[in-house]
């Protein structure tokens, strides 16, 4: 038979198998969903419909860079997917404060993509990274434990911990300057009081940590639209100039961690969209950069001599790259 393949939209496609008679009667149809994804119509008989899958390949790479603009940048100055940055910060999420990266931060990672028939696709797996950040570096080292793989550091603690870096989704921001090598100033900080945010109207915003709702309000002439969390008996989040709330948030809510609450706007006092964010120790404000942040499941005692075995192949491959 003869077939015709045409574009329906950007990475998609289908394709209409004929009879080679003068009538071409069409026998399959053929539908793209994407890369790695198709579903046949078989249009003989009494027709039959059915999903199929391509071949998929993982090959293991390495990039290595330092920050000159935006890691985002520095992700497609070394030839790799800037989408393993958005990867790279949820990762690091409880770590490292991506909007806080400086020119010289250095990554290195050692990872897996997907590919099909040769065409790379933007799913990763990271095998092991590090990241010098501030003078500091920090490492992520993938381990299963109890059927769970999470990122640990090199003395055993998970990367996930009670409290995020930043209210905010690394990508939904860094993504807007894709295209530029510059990369705007995205926060401030005030001494003794917190973090402004600036970004789009709309952005998400997350809670940095489970906790339940005590305020949920509007201050006139002050932070707007704002609502305040409760995480612990230590511990207060503020989050302040919201567009609007998230639908259905009220007061004695409880929230879990990276729940979206609101979204970045400009209400109350403000000279644009941006978050104002605050967080309270013991009814004090502090730098929200300096909560600490307890892991979530650090290595058990059984697993800590094959994870060290692991750990330290990996760290030596990181320093050797």
């Amino acid at each position: 038979g003869v077939f015709d393949v045409r574009k329906i939209r950007s990475g998609q496609s289908y394709a209409v198998f004929t009879s080679k008679d003068s009538l071409a009667a069409p026998k399959f149809f053929v539908y793209e969903e994407d890369a790695k994804n198709y579903v046949v119509f078989d249009l003989r008989g009494e027709y039959n419909v059915y999903r199929g899958q391509n071949p998929v390949e993982w090959r293991t790479k390495e990039a290595k860079g330092k920050i000159e603009s935006s890691l985002w940048v520095a992700m497609q100055d070394c030839n790799t997917s800037p989408q393993l940055a958005i990867v790279l910060s949820h990762i690091f999420g409880w770590t490292i404060d991506f909007f806080g990266l400086q020119k010289e931060d250095e990554f290195r990672v050692i990872y897996e993509q997907e590919y099909v028939e040769g065409r790379a696709l933007d799913n990763f797996h990271v095998l092991a990274a590090s990241f010098r950040a501030s003078d500091s570096t920090y490492y992520a080292i993938p381990f299963t434990q109890d059927g769970e793989e999470l990122y640990y550091n090199e003395t055993g603690n998970s990367l996930e911990g009670a409290f995020l870096k930043a209210p905010l989704d690394f990508y939904r921001i860094s993504s807007r300057f894709s295209n530029s090598r510059y990369h705007p100033v995205l926060k401030r900080y005030r001494a003794h009081h917190g973090v402004d945010y600036a970004a789009p109207t709309g952005t998400p915003v997350y809670a940095i940590g489970s906790g339940k709702v005590i305020a949920k309000a509007y201050q006139r002439g002050g932070g707007g639209n704002y609502v305040k969390i409760k995480h612990n008996g230590t511990y207060t989040s503020t989050y302040m100039h919201l567009s609007r709330f998230a639908k259905g948030l009220k007061v004695g809510d409880m929230v879990k961690q990276k729940e979206v609450i609101g979204y970045v706007g400009s209400t109350g006092l403000s000279t644009g969209p941006h978050l104002d964010f605050r967080v309270f120790e013991n009814g004090k404000p502090i730098n929200p950069l300096t909560i600490k942040s307890q892991p979530k499941k650090p290595i058990s005692k059984d697993n800590m001599a094959d994870f060290s075995v692991l750990r330290d192949s990996l760290v030596n491959r990181l320093t050797g790259m």
